[in-house]
C-alpha cells in the first residue's frame, strides 16, 4: 500500500471516530456505485450526511478542501442521489468536507458542515 493511500485511510479511521464522537452513526464507508464512491455516510437526529474526507500531509501545496472541486462535488451529489434512492431515505441530507493535515503523528482536523449543496450544474 503507497504512502498516501495509507496516509488517505488514517484520515478516514480519524474522520469517522470525529463524527461518532460528535453524535453521529456511521452508515457506510467507502460506498461505491460503479465508479462513484462515498466515503463516509452518516446520521444524527436531523440529517444523512455525505462526508468527504480529504487528508493531506503538512507539506500541501493546495488547502485539501480546495481539493474538492465542482466535478468532485457533482460526482459525490450524484452517488448520494442514488444512494438515497436505494435505501428509500426520506430524511433532509447534507454534505460536509472533513480535512485532515498530519503533523508528524498528530492530525488538525477541520469539519465544514453544509460544505457545498446539490446542485449539478
Amino acid at each position: 500500500m503507497s504512502g498516501s493511500h495509507t496516509l488517505g485511510r488514517t484520515g478516514e479511521e480519524i474522520a469517522a471516530g470525529h463524527l461518532e464522537k460528535k453524535g453521529y452513526r456511521i452508515l457506510h464507508r467507502n460506498w461505491k456505485s460503479g465508479r462513484r464512491e462515498l466515503d463516509i455516510v452518516a446520521e444524527n437526529d436531523e440529517f444523512v450526511v455525505f462526508v468527504e474526507v480529504k487528508t493531506r500531509s503538512a507539506d500541501f501545496i493546495l488547502h485539501p478542501r480546495d481539493s474538492v472541486t465542482r466535478e468532485k462535488q457533482r460526482l459525490i451529489i450524484y452517488a448520494a442521489d442514488f444512494y438515497l434512492r436505494i435505501y428509500n431515505i426520506s430524511k433532509e441530507s447534507r454534505f460536509d468536507i472533513i480535512t485532515l493535515v498530519a503533523k508528524g503523528d498528530e492530525f488538525d482536523i477541520e469539519h465544514v458542515e453544509n460544505a457545498f449543496y446539490p446542485t449539478l450544474r
